[in-house]
């Protein structure tokens, strides 16, 4: 059987039926398996495979076919151009996501604001927070050891000195501790919810995507406990289901917030709501 990078990149039809980018995900598992760029793919599609090479490369790709999340098979995923090691412990950082350190960084803080990201899992978030604002403090928190193991690995391997990382169930850590900015992307999906059932979700941790009453749960907790610790005129950015903007801006409202205001991802669904403290 021929082994060369172009009849296995032709293979990607087979993903066809589980992914909604089949010749993207062929490619990076050849770039994973081979340890070259995607333009390398296309510079020698002659190339022949390694015996070890094409064990790896049938491996992951029946993995993949199986429906298993390339970020997993790879362990690498890029989230505002930072490459980021991932792993089956946290959630999968999306490009949607990238709507809340956009507005973060618009918001009128100073050089050294105090900001903590909640749930903070890879690190994602409040490392990209970090490499566009290199004098602001971030305490990037998570209740989840193996969460925070890589949280950790990622902040060292990027090296920003201005993020701190250590283990809180939300605030349980931060009595005393105010900050100028708290985002999070906490868990909000309906335990009831089909989708996860379906794509990459099925793979990913629950404790990552689903929260109690309808999703709510965590949401609410943060945003009843968000006033304690923000200092005056502070902000919270908190990402949320694009059908939950309405009771968000509610519990917001409810909880004293000012200013509060929901933003629609690139689909055009309310996706980040932000609110000040008083």
């Amino acid at each position: 059987m021929v082994s060369d990078i172009a009849s296995l990149l032709a293979r990607s039809s087979e993903l066809s039926g589980c992914s909604d980018s089949p010749r993207l995900d062929t490619e990076l598992l050849l770039c994973h398996v081979l340890g070259k760029s995607r333009t390398y793919l296309y510079s020698w599609p002659e190339y022949r495979l390694l015996p070890a090479e094409v064990a790896g490369f049938d491996a992951l790709f029946a993995r993949r076919v199986q429906g298993e999340p390339i970020a997993y098979l790879t362990g690498r995923r890029e989230f505002w151009s930072l490459s980021l090691k991932v792993s089956e412990a946290t959630l999968i950082p999306r490009p949607e996501t990238e709507l809340l350190v956009e507005l973060a960084l618009a918001l009128p803080l100073g050089d050294a604001a105090l900001v903590a990201d909640l749930g903070t899992g890879t690190g994602a978030v409040a490392l990209a927070l970090a490499s566009e604002r290199p004098l602001w403090q971030i305490s990037a928190v998570d209740a989840c050891p193996d969460a925070l193991a890589l949280a950790e690995h990622n902040r060292r391997e990027l090296g920003f000195g201005n993020v701190r990382v250590f283990q809180s169930d939300w605030f349980s850590a931060l009595a005393g501790f105010r900050f100028d900015l708290v985002v999070s992307n906490p868990p909000y999906i309906d335990e009831a919810d089909t989708h996860l059932q379906q794509g990459d979700v099925r793979f990913e941790p629950a404790s990552a995507l689903v929260a109690a009453d309808g999703g709510f749960g965590d949401l609410a907790v943060i945003i009843q406990n968000a006033g304690e610790h923000l200092n005056a005129g502070g902000w919270l950015l908190l990402e949320h289901g694009w059908q939950q903007g309405d009771m968000v801006r509610q519990l917001m409202k409810q909880a004293g917030f000012l200013a509060v205001t929901s933003h629609s991802d690139l689909a055009g669904r309310e996706r980040v709501t932000v609110g000040r403290n008083t």
